[in-house]
């Protein structure tokens, strides 16, 4: 007998052997490791197509094809059909959790600073960290805070110790950047803070700042008001407008605070911009010549802008939240509302 006869006997007793075959889980393994086993029939009728004449290899060829298509699809037939006769308990999982855990999802204020970090980042700013435990001399000293300022107080202020502080902005990254790199520099620090105040739905004792710094030689109050007009435009859309108002910051000066047209109402006045028609965003100013110097940095040759905001504000505005302790309050109802 030739191998296509073979092939076709082999096709013949596969089905007998289907129509004969007692359901069970080994007389299934063993027709399938038969007929598709590494030493199997399927096998070896490929392997011996070398030896078929040339003028039935295509045909062969073929029909080999269909037999093992069939042998599969009828294996996998049967231990479907095992599967079903199964009962419960004998496929039921008892260590899978009786509820399904739910998936996180990224805090509302996280997305706000990646947004905002992103945009800065577009436009050349590299991003510093610096440490929550601070000292008095970052915090304060090496920032023109006078020995006598009220934040030294504290009830505003957390300190671990004497001199040993939680830090009540992220400037202090600023400083120890300055004092670490040499002009020109660009960058932004994002991080988290706290200040000894009464909780509650419009403050807390811990929040967010994004602080930005640059120095060069040249830099003017142009480019700070450029730049902070280009990030309105990009994060409140291209339609918003920027004011500078003239405000004091013992670190820089001249200071300023930013405000932009309410982008829930258009500028038109509604209750969140209490009908001015505009929403404060951050504070700003071009760095003080004493802070230049206390970090080694010539006043002369150099100057340069800050600016810092708050994420929890902006995040809140954006999303018409009314009360900043639902940040802190870990409910998933409310925080699977951002994924």
């Amino acid at each position: 007998m030739d191998l296509y006869q073979e092939a076709k006997q082999n096709r013949i007793d596969f089905q007998s052997e289907i129509d004969a075959l007692e359901l069970t889980e080994q007389s299934v393994e063993n027709l399938r490791i038969k007929y598709l086993g590494k030493k199997g029939i399927i096998r070896y009728l490929f392997q011996g197509f070398s030896s078929v004449k040339p003028e039935e290899k295509k045909e062969y060829g073929q029909f080999v094809n269909v037999f093992k298509n069939e042998v599969e699809g009828k294996i996998e037939e049967l231990q479907e059909s095992l599967i079903k006769q199964k009962t419960v308990a004998e496929v039921f999982d008892h260590t899978m959790p009786g509820i399904r855990p739910q998936r996180g999802s990224l805090h509302p204020i996280s997305l706000t600073m990646r947004e905002i970090v992103k945009i800065f980042q577009e436009m050349g700013f590299d991003i510093e960290f610096g440490p929550e435990v601070e000292t008095d001399y970052y915090n304060f000293a090496a920032l023109n805070f006078p020995d006598n300022h009220p934040a030294r107080d504290m009830q505003d202020t957390f300190f671990v110790e004497k001199d040993i502080l939680l830090r009540t902005h992220t400037s202090p990254i600023q400083v120890r950047a300055m004092q670490k790199y040499q002009p020109p520099m660009r960058l932004i620090t994002p991080g988290r803070v706290f200040r000894n105040e009464a909780v509650s739905a419009r403050s807390h004792c811990i929040f967010h700042q994004i602080e930005g710094l640059y120095i060069d030689e040249n830099v003017t109050f142009a480019d700070l008001k450029t730049t902070i007009d280009i990030f309105a435009k990009r994060y409140f859309g291209k339609n918003v407008k920027t004011r500078f108002r003239p405000s004091f910051f013992p670190f820089v000066e001249p200071g300023a605070e930013v405000d932009v047209t309410c982008f829930i109402c258009g500028g038109e006045g509604c209750r969140v911009c209490k009908k001015t028609g505009w929403l404060e965003i951050m504070g700003c100013g071009m760095v003080d010549p004493n802070v230049l110097e206390e970090s080694g940095i010539d006043s002369e040759k150099y100057s340069g802008y800050a600016f810092g905001m708050g994420p929890d504000r902006i995040t809140m505005l954006k999303y018409g939240i009314d009360d900043i302790r639902l940040f802190f309050d870990s409910d998933i109802k409310f925080l699977k509302q951002f994924k």
